[in-house]
């Protein structure tokens, strides 16, 4: 049902998401190279604290120089669950007016935040890949897997936002446990602490605990294709996309639900 809502609602989402992306930066006098500045000071933050601080060297199944560039090519697809969380969380109550005065189609609403999202992420990935020139002179060709990734996440993000943004109508504090949720979930991510380090110091059970988050693969993914010109574990990747539609159909689900309610209480 919210997969054909969603296709019949394609230039309203379209139009949406340019709103959305355009209010952002309003009255803003760099923009939309906001979008850009920030990862950009991330990174050479990175660069400063690991490369000239702590001299951290790049792990052993990198087969890269860069230490950071590793971190930030993995940090990718969090920064895009992450900010499409944060933002989704408030996203009904913010519209309570559209919700309440009109017949508005409010799972919408999400979707719209993640295509805004992808946007400043695609600039960040844009960055990534010149890092990865810069330091390997080449881009490998497996870059062409990474829409795979980001559908997964896409399937991923929507549904957990469905949940939160939903549950926010009658609890208020879902917002600040989103918050909670997204730093215990981004330290059991191999982003900072990699897999084979992840691997060989955690228990069995809290490895398996790891091995089921959909952003392990996710990430070995992203690293994989960027970095190291290899396709990723297609095993993986297939529990990864399975857990995501399941979050997304159970969302999709819990959101119908709830929305009956939307007007009422809003």
């Amino acid at each position: 049902m919210f997969l054909r809502v969603l296709v019949e609602r394609r230039n309203l989402i379209g139009q949406l998401v340019r709103r959305d992306f355009e209010a952002r930066f309003v009255g803003s006098i760099a923009g939309w190279l906001w979008t850009l500045i920030q990862p950009l000071v991330l990174l050479l933050s990175w660069v400063f604290v690991f490369m000239f601080c702590m001299r951290v060297p790049p792990p052993p199944e990198a087969a890269h120089k860069s230490y950071v560039v590793f971190l930030f090519c993995g940090y990718l697809p969090w920064m895009l669950l992450s900010e499409t969380l944060q933002r989704s969380a408030n996203c009904i109550v913010d519209n309570s007016t559209l919700i309440t005065k009109t017949v508005f189609p409010s799972e919408v609403l999400p979707v719209t935040l993640f295509l805004s999202s992808l946007i400043s992420n695609a600039l960040a990935t844009t960055l990534a890949v010149a890092g990865v020139l810069i330091t390997e002179h080449r881009v490998p060709g497996t870059i062409v897997v990474l829409p795979v990734f980001i559908l997964i996440v896409a399937l991923l993000a929507t549904g957990v936002s469905w949940i939160a943004s939903s549950l926010q109508v009658y609890l208020r504090d879902t917002s600040q446990f989103v918050s909670v949720l997204l730093t215990a979930w981004f330290w059991t991510t191999p982003i900072f602490m990699y897999e084979s380090m992840m691997r060989n110091r955690l228990p069995g059970w809290a490895w398996t605990g790891v091995r089921l988050n959909p952003l392990t693969a996710i990430v070995g993914g992203y690293r994989r294709a960027l970095l190291l010109g290899q396709w990723p574990n297609w095993n993986d990747v297939a529990l990864s996309a399975a857990i995501s539609a399941g979050v997304f159909v159970l969302g999709g689900l819990f959101f119908r639900r709830l929305k009956r309610g939307f007007a009422d209480v809003l």
